[in-house]
């Protein structure tokens, strides 16, 4: 394995800025830290760069977008130092992370369509201004409060602790939560499948809000799917001009 740090001409800091939209401090902070590699010194101390230069820049500027600031510089830096399996090593991590993410979708789509309407219990009693006890809830869901403490334990659900008396207290969110929970466990779901999809609804603000949300979320995944495709492309190419 060689290393062609001759390529092309001689290029300025700010050629490499301009062509980008950066700044030629964030050039010379790319390069400090090994995303770009050595570069050459004039007599005068001031530094040179080559196509080879624009090159790696142009490979960790598309890889960003697919895989993040902090793992694009770790790639590049591996391939500047000659741990090109590592570098793979750390794009198959990305790739397995999105195609745990797809599933994760895929999970929360399937759980939302086999939501039924609810039904059964005394609204009344999970709706208290100040929240309800275990008890009450349990007995609305129709459950033993024992399988709420065992959804707590597992995540689906958060009730705070009343100060004076130490008793779980379920506010509106957690109720929610419960019912969710309750209607896919009838469905067949297991805890650690119900567990990302309780998740993702607390992060949407609920289930209307998350049902919105789907779709921006399948084309996140999708234009992050492409943007490791460019990334790669990229990378290729600067592996072919940096490593003989």
């Amino acid at each position: 394995m060689g290393q062609n740090l001759q390529t092309g001409g001689r290029l300025r800091p700010v050629d490499l800025a301009r062509g980008h939209g950066l700044s030629t401090q964030a050039v010379r902070n790319y390069e400090e830290a090994g995303i770009l590699p050595a570069a050459a010194r004039t007599p005068h101390g001031y530094r040179t760069y080559t196509s080879l230069h624009a090159r790696a820049l142009r490979a960790f500027l598309a890889l960003v977008p697919g895989h993040g600031h902090q793992t694009a510089a770790s790639i590049m830096r591996a391939v500047n130092e000659g741990r090109v399996d590592e570098a793979l090593h750390l794009i198959d991590e990305s790739h397995v992370q999105l195609l745990d993410d797809r599933r994760t979708l895929q999970a929360v789509e399937s759980a939302l369509r086999d939501l039924e309407p609810e039904s059964g219990g005394d609204p009344a009693a999970v709706s208290a201004p100040g929240g309800t006890f275990i008890g009450p809830l349990a007995e609305a869901l129709g459950i033993r409060p024992a399988t709420l403490r065992k959804w707590e334990r597992a995540g689906l659900v958060r009730p705070r602790r009343d100060p004076q008396t130490g008793y779980r207290v379920y506010d509106e969110a957690d109720v929610r939560d419960a019912r969710l929970a309750h209607q896919l466990r009838r469905g067949g779901y297991l805890l650690e499948h119900i567990a990302p999809l309780i998740a993702q609804v607390r992060a949407a603000g609920g289930l209307e809000p998350l049902e919105a949300a789907l779709s921006d979320w399948h084309d996140r995944l999708s234009a992050r799917g492409r943007a490791m495709l460019t990334g790669a492309a990229e990378l290729e190419e600067y592996l072919r001009e940096y490593v003989t």
